[in-house]
């Protein structure tokens, strides 16, 4: 492409920001809130405020008939009710693998008898060191739900291909849950054409 190599421009340099202060000015029970001081490439300090997060899992189950289980829940935050697959934060010190089974039997009620990693995500780089780490749950069998006390939730099934519509559309706004359908379906495409 003509011009290309002329939008390149410092490639390849580092320009990795080195911490230079810590200032917690929250720790809670899921976030902390930090404004530490950082030390720039060229020299100067500059404040990067950003969320401390453990960090989440979230799962993508498919039946023997191609559907999916979405949970719908109220999140305060947005003062909204969203669609979304399962997923939860992982508790200190737990083990991913541990916390997506325990996740998909808790608000979908399902075990799988076999679960694939999809890949990570950060959900919100610019403010937080969140990482979302996705999984493919299939060979489900139903063990009925048990959400924690806080939650209250409404599960539905719903095709791959209706699911991928609501993302499309924009019926869908969970990032997660927009991340791992689109991954599976860009998956599934490929094997196809493979």
């Amino acid at each position: 492409m003509k011009g290309y190599e002329e939008r390149e421009y410092n490639a390849g340099k580092d320009f990795t920001e080195t911490t230079d202060e810590v200032n917690y000015l929250f720790k809670g029970y899921i976030v902390n809130l930090r404004k530490d001081r950082v030390l720039l490439p060229n020299g100067k300090t500059a404040p990067r405020e950003y969320v401390e997060h453990r960090g989440g899992v979230a799962v993508l189950a498919v039946d023997e008939q191609g559907c999916i289980p979405l949970v719908r829940q109220y999140r305060y935050p947005l003062r909204s009710h969203l669609w979304e697959i399962p997923a939860g934060k992982l508790e200190i010190g737990e083990d991913p693998d541990v916390a997506i089974a325990r996740e998909l039997r808790e608000e979908a009620g399902l075990e799988a008898g076999s679960i694939h990693p999809l890949g990570r995500f950060y959900a919100t780089c610019g403010y937080s060191n969140e990482i979302i780490r996705l999984y493919l749950a299939t060979d489900l069998t139903y063990v009925g739900a048990h959400p924690d006390e806080d939650e209250f939730l409404e599960i539905k099934y719903f095709t791959i291909d209706e699911v991928y519509e609501m993302c499309l559309s924009g019926a869908i706004e969970d990032s997660k849950t927009l991340v791992a359908i689109l991954k599976y379906k860009a998956l599934q495409e490929k094997g196809m054409r493979d």
